[in-house]
């Protein structure tokens, strides 16, 4: 059997382990990635893109901030719609000046992949059959095939980063792993078009047909959603009925404003939340959706894996630089402490704006009360802003 031996084994391709990856190298710790997919593939997947002002700042750490910071979108602020009423929320007011930077995960992917191919990174694509061994123990390590070849990492730690369905929390006994869920009763049906953003600043829109979402790439890529029931189909939907649907949902100046065209891709992603803990057993570390799901609507799900990979980043580097694993020892401790508070934030969230449709008419008063709340009270507005550009780590 080949083998390689490093310092982390990292399995998961996606921006959380090539993240980590990146940021260890520059402190001179080696990692090896293992990805089961193609790199084509890897950058073929069309994810949100709402970075929290910490996630941009551990990007330009990463020294992999230069395109986000020349191409994305800076955003100070974003709109709430309720019927036809527009409310502005103004981040920057209420944060002291804090920002999210709109940029989409598959360039941000592509910047860390172009960074460690110029570090000389080891990311192995097509490594199937990944399995991690012997991780109560100081020497844990990994096995993957390629063709008829087995290969072996041996390694200090292994970090899960491949995701919900992925490998690594299956290695954690069912008589240890807790895990708490909650599934929605709808979906998202996002289109992808090459049409002018309909607004500068995302629009979350609450209507009585339900929810819809105005969000954008760049200044010629929009990304559109509606919620929709989850018994339906991505082909159920023409362009022509999405875009019908989607001008329903919104304001009537913004509907009107409306630049509509052929979907690049269109896809619907039902709404879960998901906690798995602990988020470390023996020497095995979870991050990202392998530990946690979030629904989109608060733009976290992304933002909380980076969350988890600054805590994992640290540790590791006081660990290995400066000879002190309490980072590492109360990793699962601090990275679940500022997951439920994001799984908090985007159930609120989720709940706030949402078409439920076995809701009676008590609950759509309490809704539509939360909501008037939230938009007569400074203190209301700031913990929505304080939250949505990030929690401190």
């Amino acid at each position: 059997m080949n083998s390689i031996t490093t310092k982390v084994g990292i399995i998961g391709g996606g921006p959380s382990g090539l993240l980590l990856s990146q940021l260890l190298d520059k402190k001179g710790i080696s990692s090896v990635v293992l990805e089961r997919h193609t790199r084509d593939y890897v950058l073929g997947r069309i994810r949100a893109g709402v970075l929290e002002h910490g996630f941009a700042e551990l990007m330009r750490e990463a020294g992999c901030g230069t395109r986000m910071d020349a191409e994305g979108e800076v955003h100070e602020g974003f709109f709430i719609a309720d019927g036809n009423a527009r409310y502005h929320i103004d981040l920057a007011k209420y944060t002291g000046g804090d920002s999210v930077v709109v940029y989409g995960q598959t360039e941000l992917t592509r910047d860390l992949y172009e960074a460690r191919s110029e570090r000389g990174g080891q990311v192995i694509h097509e490594a199937l059959d990944v399995r991690p061994h012997d991780v109560k123990t100081a020497n844990p390590y990994l096995t993957y095939r390629q063709g008829d070849e087995t290969f072996r990492v041996n390694c200090d730690f292994i970090i899960g980063a491949d995701g919900f369905h992925g490998v690594s929390r299956k290695a954690i006994p069912r008589d240890v792993l807790k895990e708490y869920e909650k599934l929605y009763p709808f979906g998202w049906l996002g289109v992808l078009s090459r049409t002018k953003p309909v607004s500068p600043e995302l629009i979350y829109a609450k209507s009585a047909r339900g929810f819809a979402l105005c969000s954008l790439r760049s200044q010629v890529l929009s990304r559109y959603y509606i919620q929709v029931p989850l018994s339906d189909r991505p082909e159920d939907w023409s362009d022509e009925a999405f875009w019908d649907e989607l001008k329903r949902r919104l304001p009537d100046d913004v509907a009107r404003d409306l630049e509509t065209g052929p979907s690049i891709e269109k896809s619907i992603a039902p709404l879960r939340s998901y906690v798995a803990e602990p988020m470390r057993y023996g020497n095995l570390f979870l991050a990202g959706d392998a530990a946690h799901i979030v629904p989109p609507t608060g733009a976290k799900g992304l933002n909380t894996a980076a969350s988890d990979i600054h805590y994992l980043y640290r540790g590791m580097v006081d660990h290995y630089v400066n000879g002190d694993s309490t980072g590492l020892e109360q990793y699962s401790e601090k990275a679940l402490a500022r997951v439920w508070k994001a799984q908090r934030f985007s159930w609120w969230m989720t709940m706030l704006l949402h078409h439920f449709p076995d809701s009676d008419a008590y609950d759509q008063r309490l809704q539509d009360t939360d909501l008037e709340y939230l938009l007569s009270s400074d203190a209301a507005l700031q913990t929505l802003a304080e939250n949505y550009v990030g929690l401190p780590f």
